[in-house]
């Protein structure tokens, strides 16, 4: 300091001396401006300590995830719908309440066109029935001729003249064609009989959906399922009006929704380079945009392998079951979801921001009795936040993870200075790293 006020002493007689030359007085100023530059750069280098931040090795456990979005899935829920039209004139559900299967839910006065419409399916049911009646009567009438031809048969095969006293059968004897007449009959009959009962069975399915065509266009709309309503905005006095496709056939109209007791399912989109990673059985947890604050979890139940492609992206279809219901969650709720992937137990872990890799070879920086030393070490699974130490450290070690400059910026082994006089502009990049 003694130094600098004899400079500046000295400079006062020189300006004194040579003011007069305008050319000399600014060399003048720019020297005695670099002087001091040169003493700060002097004096603030001997303040600008590195201060470090440091994280110990600790044993954990390290959890490998992959994240997927998605909606929660329609698979526990159906709509009940109709193709009457009319006016409403009962409600026999609330929303809220539980229905089976078949339980009524309204009850409409038909307009024209929901008096022509529940007539044709009325009639198509009526038809279905008398077919399913008269293919029972024919049942009937094979069974009988198939007993007596049955019986026929019998009387024949245990005669002795086609079967010996021992009761076995004369095989030359029935090669004769009176005797394969009689088993021909029998089995013919037998034929027809079975055949009969497949035609019961068609008539049978052709009854089930004339009823249930029936009950698209009665006055009664009927529950789908078991399950709660939910949904249900009709009235006394709301009207239903006629709904056709684009060709003139009738199409339905819904009407409210029927939750069953199924566990919630969610579909979610995963990548190509996610998908091989996902496997059944996944333990997986979900949150909701519309829900927050909630967590829930779930597991892997399902993985679509063929993928869609669109715009040039491959997504793969993930179905995650989740571990319980919840009345809060609704059908197409937008999910986020963390698929755990792999778990490690006892592992040695420290933050990622404390491992450098150069070239394949990985290090840290080690400070042990304010002494920093870099050591080689090998590395296994990480995440975003966490690095698996499989050599090289020791658990409690004391790891860098960043550099604090004397300026308060957290470095990664490099700073900025710059000069107080903007004449100068900013310094060069000033390496505060390891010190050994």
């Amino acid at each position: 300091m003694n130094n600098l006020k004899y400079l500046f002493k000295v400079s006062k007689k020189l300006v004194a001396n040579i003011f007069s030359n305008r050319v000399k007085t600014i060399i003048f100023f720019i020297f005695v401006l670099g002087l001091a530059y040169a003493g700060w750069k002097t004096l603030g280098n001997k303040n600008q300590t590195p201060q470090y931040q440091t994280a110990q090795a600790e044993k954990g456990t390290l959890v490998i995830s992959v994240t997927a979005s998605g909606q929660i899935s329609t698979a526990n829920s159906a709509s009940v719908s109709t193709q009457t039209s009319g006016v409403v004139s009962i409600i026999y559900i609330e929303n809220g309440q539980r229905v089976n299967s078949g339980d009524p839910i309204a009850e409409v006065d038909l307009d024209m066109d929901g008096q022509q419409r529940a007539s044709q399916a009325l009639a198509g049911y009526q038809g279905a029935k008398n077919s399913l009646d008269s293919a029972q009567a024919n049942l009937y009438t094979l069974q009988s001729s198939l007993f007596t031809d049955w019986k026929t048969y019998m009387d024949i095969a245990q005669s002795s003249s086609y079967q010996n006293s021992d009761n076995s059968p004369k095989i030359d004897q029935r090669q004769l064609p009176q005797f394969m007449s009689t088993s021909d009959d029998w089995l013919a009959a037998e034929a027809k009989y079975k055949n009969q009962q497949g035609v019961i069975n068609q008539a049978q399915t052709s009854v089930n959906s004339a009823w249930a065509s029936y009950q698209q266009a009665s006055p009664i709309i009927y529950a789908p399922i078991s399950g709660t309503i939910s949904g249900l905005s009709l009235q006394i006095g709301s009207v239903l009006t006629a709904q056709t496709t684009s060709s003139g056939n009738s199409s339905s109209q819904r009407i409210a929704n029927i939750k069953t007791d199924a566990t919630p399912t969610a579909t979610v989109n995963l990548t190509e380079i996610d998908v091989p990673k996902v496997k059944i059985g996944n333990k997986v947890t979900l949150t909701m945009d519309a829900l927050p604050g909630k967590t829930y979890t779930g597991k892997i139940i399902s993985i679509d392998t063929t993928g869609v492609v669109s715009s040039g992206v491959t997504n793969y279809t993930g179905v995650i079951k989740l571990d319980s219901g919840a009345d809060e969650i609704f059908p197409n709720m937008s999910v986020q979801a963390s698929i755990i992937t792999r778990v490690k137990d006892n592992t040695l872990l420290v933050p990622t921001s404390a491992v450098q890799t150069q070239n394949g070879a990985s290090t840290v920086r080690v400070m042990k009795n304010n002494q920093i030393t870099t050591i080689n070490i090998e590395t296994g699974l990480s995440t975003s936040t966490e690095i698996e130490i499989t050599s090289g450290l020791s658990e409690g070690d004391t790891v860098v993870t960043g550099i604090i400059s004397a300026s308060g910026i957290n470095q990664q082994g490099r700073s900025q200075s710059s000069s107080p006089f903007g004449l100068f502009g900013g310094g060069g990049n000033r390496n505060i790293g390891n010190p050994h």
